[in-house]
C-alpha cells in the first residue's frame, strides 16, 4: 500500500504543509500510518478525505461543520442540503458585492462628470443612485402600459388606409389622451429634481415641470429654494403628499 508524506498530501492538494499540520491537531486528517523516524504517513484514503476536506472548505463550510460532516455514516444527503444553503449564501452576497461595485462605479462617474467636488456633490450622486431603480421600474411599467396603445394607434391607421374606416383613430385619440394625461401625473407625482447649485431635492410645478427642456436624466427648471434656473437632476422622489 503506497503511503504519503506529509509534503506529499500538502503538494497533491495544493496546499501547504501548515495545513495538513492544522487538519491533523483538528482531528479531521489523523495518519495512517508513521515511520520508523516518527513522521505521519498518510494512505491512499486519507489522501482522498483531505481532498474532499479542501473541496468543502473551498464552498465556504466552517472545518467544524466538515468534521461533523465527516463524522456522518451517511453524510450525502447532509452535505447536499447544507451545499444548496451554500450556494444561496454565496449568490447573496455576490449580488450584495455587485451592488456595491455598482454604486462605487457610480460614484466615481459622478465625481469624474462633477464641475466642482464636494461633500454636498457626493449627496446628490447618493440620491440619484438610491432612486434610479426606482426610476426605471416606473419607466418600464409606463412602457409596457404603452404598447397597447402604440398597438391601437397603428391599427387604426391601417384600417383608416386600408378600408376607410376613421372611428377606429378617434378613438385611439381619447384613449391615448386619457392615458398620457395619467402617465404624465403618475410620473410627475414620483420624481423630483436636485439643484446643483444648492443641492436642494424640490418638485417643480406641473405646468413648468412639463413644458421645460429635458434629457433623459435632467430637466432645465427653476429651483423652489435658491432661484437658480438650469438643468437639475432628475432622482425618485416617492409619492406627492
Amino acid at each position: 500500500m503506497s503511503h504519503y508524506t506529509t509534503g506529499e498530501v500538502a503538494k497533491a492538494c495544493g496546499v501547504t504543509v501548515r495545513t495538513v499540520q492544522f487538519y491533523d491537531q483538528k482531528g479531521l486528517l489523523i495518519p495512517s500510518a508513521l515511520s520508523e523516524g516518527g513522521r505521519r504517513l498518510y494512505s491512499g484514503e486519507d489522501l482522498k478525505r483531505m481532498k474532499i476536506i479542501c473541496f468543502l472548505r473551498d464552498t465556504g463550510l466552517s472545518l467544524d461543520t466538515i468534521g461533523q460532516l465527516l463524522r456522518e455514516e451517511n453524510p450525502g444527503s447532509v452535505i447536499s442540503i447544507l451545499l444548496e444553503q451554500q450556494e444561496k449564501s454565496l449568490l447573496e452576497e455576490i449580488a450584495e458585492r455587485r451592488e456595491k461595485l455598482n454604486r462605487l462605479q457610480e460614484l466615481k462617474k459622478g465625481v469624474k462628470s462633477a464641475s466642482a467636488f464636494s461633500i454636498e456633490t457626493i449627496g446628490d450622486i447618493a440620491a440619484t443612485m438610491e432612486g434610479r431603480k426606482k426610476l426605471r421600474s416606473m419607466r418600464r411599467t409606463m412602457l409596457l402600459t404603452g404598447i397597447p396603445v402604440t398597438a391601437l394607434q397603428w391599427f387604426s391607421i391601417i384600417l383608416w388606409i386600408v378600408r376607410g374606416i376613421w372611428w377606429p383613430f378617434a378613438v385611439w385619440l381619447a384613449v391615448a389622451a386619457v392615458w398620457g394625461t395619467l402617465v404624465s401625473r403618475h410620473y410627475y407625482r414620483h420624481v423630483k429634481y436636485i439643484c446643483p447649485q444648492c443641492h436642494e431635492i424640490f418638485r417643480p410645478a406641473l405646468k413648468e415641470a412639463f413644458l421645460a427642456r429635458h434629457t433623459m436624466t435632467a430637466r432645465r427648471l427653476t429651483c423652489t429654494a435658491c432661484g437658480r434656473r438650469g438643468f437639475c437632476v432628475e432622482t425618485w422622489g416617492g409619492e406627492e403628499k
